[in-house]
């Protein structure tokens, strides 16, 4: 498969991603972040950092606007709900499992 081609199919797949996290509002990052290991938080770093490395930075603020689909304020204040005591365990729990935030060429 040639350069351009794969990279076209990796774009596809993450814009997929994204589009299925925006349509799963019910789904809530911390249980993401506790089954997965990574959050949307975690795909608008991504998105963030291979910003910067290619040169065309974007705000974590902007980055999140685009995995969200809305800004954050909007996102959390029509779909987020507290954690309970148990989510927050097993995120704490989970520490080590979860993303590093890096670029991969």
């Amino acid at each position: 498969m040639d350069e351009l081609t794969r990279l076209k199919i990796e774009a596809a797949a993450f814009r997929g991603l994204v589009q299925h996290l925006q349509k799963r509002s019910d789904v809530q990052n911390i249980d993401i972040m506790n089954t997965a290991g990574f959050c949307r938080n975690c795909l608008a770093k991504w998105y963030k950092a291979a910003s910067e490395h290619y040169g065309s930075a974007v705000s974590y603020e902007q980055a999140q606007e685009i995995v969200y689909g809305i800004p954050l304020k909007d996102w959390k204040a029509k779909n987020q709900k507290p954690a309970t005591p148990e989510q927050e365990k097993k995120f704490e729990d989970t520490k080590p499992l979860h993303a590093v935030i890096s670029v991969v060429d």
